[in-house]
């Protein structure tokens, strides 16, 4: 059986094909494919940093939160102070569906992205959109002239 070695989220997963991942928050809604194109590994290729043409397709199953985790802090002698902070990490859950060790860039999916590079897209476009719109007037007022 075919197996891959992909990064998501500042992690690596080893996977193939039906397995079940908890991955850091992406991008997607319930029932979405999505397709994680950075690969390290196809079964004995390794990429240089990734395998060119390589990719992992997965089905989005559900967007969850991980188990909690305390984080106790507390300083000794007088005059001390404690303090507790509790967090519960976004994940998204995912099959996988498919590993192409080729031609991944025809598929078609929708490239698997995490929430922080959306946002970033989402406030980059309107920044873009508005830098664009000071020319367009500027060449409306020349035409007028």
């Amino acid at each position: 059986m075919t197996f891959a070695v992909l990064k998501t989220g500042g992690k690596q997963y080893k996977v193939q094909a039906g397995d079940v991942l908890r991955v850091e928050k992406l991008d997607a809604v319930a029932g979405e494919k999505i397709q994680f194109n950075e690969i390290l590994m196809v079964d004995a290729t390794i990429g240089a940093p990734f395998v060119a043409g390589a990719a992992v397709q997965a089905e989005v199953i559900d967007q969850i939160k991980g188990e909690k985790t305390i984080h106790f802090v507390k300083r000794r002698r007088k005059h001390s102070s404690q303090r507790t902070k509790g967090h519960r990490q976004h994940l998204t859950l995912v099959r996988v569906t498919e590993v192409l060790a080729a031609g991944a860039d025809k598929s078609g999916i929708k490239a698997a992205t995490g929430t922080a590079d959306a946002r970033r897209a989402v406030h980059e476009a309107p920044a873009a959109a508005a830098a664009a719109k000071p020319k367009r007037a500027a060449k409306a007022a020349a035409a007028e002239e």
